[in-house]
């Protein structure tokens, strides 16, 4: 089933989220969660990669460059947001990572100031796990 991709890391991500959440709150700069979060998945002893740049080719030319904010345990990417909310184009962001790096599930977290909204992604699908 779909839904039992990486139960347990997704599990885990889950709560160093919601650990980060708990303790800081909603309505920081994204840049702060990201510090957070780095610093909970050391405690955890999670491995992960944190602002990966990856190039953007087209026809063997480099157009450009991006960053995902956590590459963890090499299979499953983390994208975090600050934001009033999350946007379809968010999600599409989350979805052409894994679809460059050939990984099956993402996690997209938005800490905003009413809550944490998270969505599980798999290519193909979004599954939200939202608290407010």
């Amino acid at each position: 089933m779909a839904d039992l991709v990486e139960k347990e890391l997704s599990y885990q991500v889950n709560g160093v989220l919601f650990d980060v959440f708990n303790e800081l709150g909603g309505g920081y700069p994204e840049k702060y969660y990201q510090r957070a979060i780095s610093l909970a998945l050391g405690k955890k002893k999670i491995k992960f990669q944190e602002q990966l740049m990856v190039p953007l080719d087209y026809e063997g030319s480099s157009i450009g460059r991006f960053f995902i904010d956590f590459l963890i345990e090499g299979r499953l990417i983390l994208e975090i947001k600050s934001a009033p909310k999350l946007y379809p184009r968010d999600q599409k962001q989350v979805l052409s990572y894994l679809q460059r790096h050939n990984i099956q599930i993402g996690i997209l977290a938005n800490f905003h100031r009413q809550g944490l909204q998270v969505k599980r992604i798999l290519r193909g699908s979004v599954r939200d796990n939202s608290s407010s």
